[in-house]
């Protein structure tokens, strides 16, 4: 007979925040969220898009605060945060400059367009996921679909969408983050 092994606990995929509090002002207006929803349950993604807002990125106990808030368990909140890739795990800068990697914005000449951000910010063009500079001010991301293939290669920068970015224009966005 073999004996069984204990499992590895798997790493937590969310930065703590051990000093997150909600404000009253906030809880208050979440509530009020809550209530143009038939179940809580489905002012989830409201809800977390409210703390990130509020916060900058989503942590461990905004999962279980959130989750309290819902009367649902936190691993139904911990599936949304990490999946939808809007949400962030852990701070990102002040400027978030998420470059699109699909096709289109690959043939166009997106990698080179992410590989100059991080030579230019020094950062790893070739690390997978957000990587933030040590002054916390700049974020740089490959993201998925920017859904603006006829305009490639493109790129946000935090919500504003900049289309058919070259090297130049890379330049121009990154010289006008002040």
């Amino acid at each position: 007979m073999t004996e069984i092994q204990p499992l590895e606990a798997v790493p937590n995929p969310l930065q703590s925040q051990p000093d997150f509090a909600v404000p009253t002002e906030l809880e208050s207006a979440l509530d009020q969220v809550i209530t143009h929803y038939p179940q809580k349950r489905s002012a989830s993604l409201m809800l977390l898009h409210a703390i990130q807002e509020r916060y900058g990125f989503v942590s461990e106990q905004a999962v279980h605060w959130v989750a309290g808030k819902l009367d649902l368990q936190p691993i139904h909140l911990l599936e949304l945060v990490t999946f939808y890739p809007m949400f962030h795990r852990r701070p990102v800068g002040k400027w978030h400059l998420k470059v699109c990697r699909t096709l289109s914005c690959a043939l166009a000449g997106s990698y080179g367009i992410h590989r100059h951000f991080c030579e230019t910010l020094g950062l790893d063009a070739h690390a997978h996921g957000p990587q933030t500079t040590k002054d916390g001010k700049f974020t740089v991301e490959f993201v998925e679909c920017l859904a603006a293939c006829g305009t490639a290669p493109v790129l946000m920068c935090n919500e504003t969408l900049h289309e058919q970015v070259t090297e130049e224009k890379a330049r121009q966005i990154l010289g006008g983050c002040a």
